[in-house]
């Protein structure tokens, strides 16, 4: 069996595709341009990247992308000040501090600082609280954008068992949280593997679909699967490749080529969760300006 590849790529194009549509009926009936906050605290080239990306993505749909960079030893309470600015921004929707912070920044104080109306990371107690209750208001990006993958590739959660590596904040907890949910492209069964798991490969060899984001790079082996799997590989990770011009290459945590061989279906790195990160974004930043205009769509 030789899997094939869930394109991450065409299908964040066709959501961002959608997403524009409605950033222009927004424009159109109502006058508002959703607009994204971006915060960026130091220089760590990644994160610089990523931000880059973000902002380019909102601004080919004309949705508003506004950056705010600043230094690395900005205190804590500069970096509050500028968030309460944004939350009162009635220009801004969507507000994201990329992650990580310097050290001397405490992470949980400065994303319970966003207003939660804005916190299209979906990473504030609250929305998290409503994505377990079964009420969410914004949805972590890679978690939903997970599930878009799966469903518009025709691989529904619905009644399947699904495994997830890794029990992280920002993908592994919120993405079982969502698809255990009883509704529609959900409805799994969902088991939470981590590094204190026993017997994982015993666990991973049972799952329909396997979603891999452990953060080691190729740590699902071919001998961890079961014939017809669906894989979705969250991971990104950087391996020496001196052959190559750059020095590396990316991986992502799944051992591509022979699990591929058993798979149904697989997510390749690149190219397959990380486009979807960022159109699920630009998605609650119009779903945030929607809210803003009609709060009781979701009890405000």
């Amino acid at each position: 069996m030789t899997a094939t590849l869930i394109d991450g790529t065409a299908i964040a194009k066709e959501i961002r595709s959608e997403v524009a549509e409605g950033v222009a009926e927004m424009k159109t009936r109502h006058g508002v341009v959703p607009g994204l906050a971006v915060v960026l605290v130091g220089d760590d080239p990644a994160s610089a990247v990523y931000v880059r990306n973000k902002e380019r993505a909102a601004g080919e749909i004309e949705m508003l992308a506004e950056v705010t960079k600043l230094p690395a030893d900005t205190t804590q309470d500069e970096l509050l000040r500028v968030l309460k600015k944004l939350n009162a921004a009635d220009r801004i929707h969507g507000i994201i501090v990329q992650l990580p912070l310097p050290a001397h920044i405490d992470e949980p104080t400065v994303i319970e600082a966003i207003d939660q109306r804005k916190d299209v990371d979906g990473l504030h107690p609250a929305n998290i609280g409503r994505l377990v209750a079964g009420r969410p208001r914004f949805v972590p990006a890679t978690p939903a954008g997970i599930q878009q993958l799966l469903l518009r590739s025709g691989h529904d959660p619905e009644g399947k068992h699904v495994v997830v590596c890794g029990r992280s904040n920002i993908v592994g907890k919120p993405v079982s949280n969502l698809l255990m949910q009883r509704a529609s492209g959900s409805n799994a069964t969902v088991t939470v593997c981590h590094t204190r798991t026993r017997d994982m490969a015993g666990i991973t060899r049972q799952a329909d679909i396997l979603i891999a984001a452990i953060g080691q790079p190729q740590f699902v082996k071919a001998d961890m699967v079961k014939d017809g799997v669906v894989v979705v590989d969250v991971g990104i990770n950087r391996i020496d490749a001196p052959e190559r011009k750059r020095g590396y290459r990316l991986v992502g945590d799944v051992d591509f080529g022979p699990v591929s061989e058993k798979a149904a279906a697989i997510t390749p790195v690149p190219g397959g969760v990380g486009p979807m990160t960022i159109a699920m974004l630009l998605s609650s930043t119009l779903k945030a300006a929607r809210l803003a205009i009609h709060p009781e769509l979701i009890g405000g």
